[in-house]
């Protein structure tokens, strides 16, 4: 019997910049170190994110030393503070979330500014500034950063395969942007599983992921197409959303390394029920 391994995992510094991935990462309170402990936000302090903003997709992260790096063509390397100074305390706002951030410097503004096309500036989340999962789906102590509501996502690489022959298509998984991949289970085996451990980490699964248009654009050149949606609106569609993937919350910090045993511990009716 095949054993289910933890077979990719990726972290997303920049919330909608490019992800970086690694084969072991420290597991925080809010989830893998340092992802999406940035955030662009426009002038009202919305969030913004590869759905109205595509070119997004084309500024790359790089996490070296102590700094992570923004790269994108045409530009200058752009070097920030892994812990950056104290900036001015902005109330941003993530979909229905208000939380508090950070500004980061005038320098990564305008970069990013001149790049998007848009005026915006960048957001850090300190340690000090908590923001909850929703309590509909998570403890009390169940924090994340500015994922758009959770800590994790999880997909299945059969999951993939099996979308991707519906599709006749070959798409990466990066159009997805989990954090985990995980090896060796039928496709969306992952939609029954409520409770797992990949190697010392306990994990919760107590939503399936509703997809928006990000996975229609295409990482390389921030084009859009009609993939995968046309396709999970047919085979994929619930209560007038689609859905591919699972939201996970951890109930310890730790280490993930690639090549993780993944044990299944509990099981339920099936996220989405189709």
């Amino acid at each position: 019997m095949t054993p289910i391994t933890l077979s990719a995992i990726t972290l997303y510094p920049v919330k909608s910049l490019a992800g970086i991935s690694v084969t072991s990462w420290p597991v925080t309170k809010t989830g893998l170190q340092y992802d999406r402990k940035w955030m662009l936000i426009d002038q009202d302090a919305q969030f913004l994110s590869q759905r109205k903003l595509p070119g997004m997709a084309l500024i790359k992260t790089a996490l070296t030393g102590n700094h992570l790096i923004l790269s994108a063509s045409g530009m200058e390397d752009l070097s920030l503070s892994l812990t950056p100074a104290d900036g001015d305390i902005i109330n941003s706002t993530i979909w229905r979330d208000q939380c508090d951030a950070r500004s980061v410097s005038r320098e990564a503004d305008q970069w990013l500014s001149h790049f998007l096309n848009l005026d915006c500036r960048l957001v850090y989340q300190p340690d000090e500034m908590i923001r909850q999962v929703d309590p509909q789906y998570g403890r009390h102590s169940d924090n994340v950063a500015f994922s758009d509501g959770f800590p994790f996502l999880i997909i299945s690489e059969d999951s993939l395969v099996s979308l991707n022959r519906e599709m006749q298509l070959n798409l990466p998984m990066i159009r997805f942007r989990p954090n985990l991949v995980i090896s060796g289970c039928p496709a969306y085996a992952e939609d029954s599983w409520r409770e797992i451990s990949i190697g010392t980490i306990d994990f919760r699964l107590p939503k399936p992921c509703s997809r928006c248009a990000i996975p229609t654009i295409d990482p390389e050149t921030a084009q859009a197409g009609k993939e995968p949606l046309r396709t999970l609106n047919r085979i994929r569609k619930w209560q007038n959303n689609v859905y591919f993937g699972q939201n996970a919350l951890h109930n310890q910090c730790g280490a993930l390394t690639v090549g993780d045993t993944v044990l299944v511990k509990a099981t339920g009716e099936r996220q989405p029920p189709i």
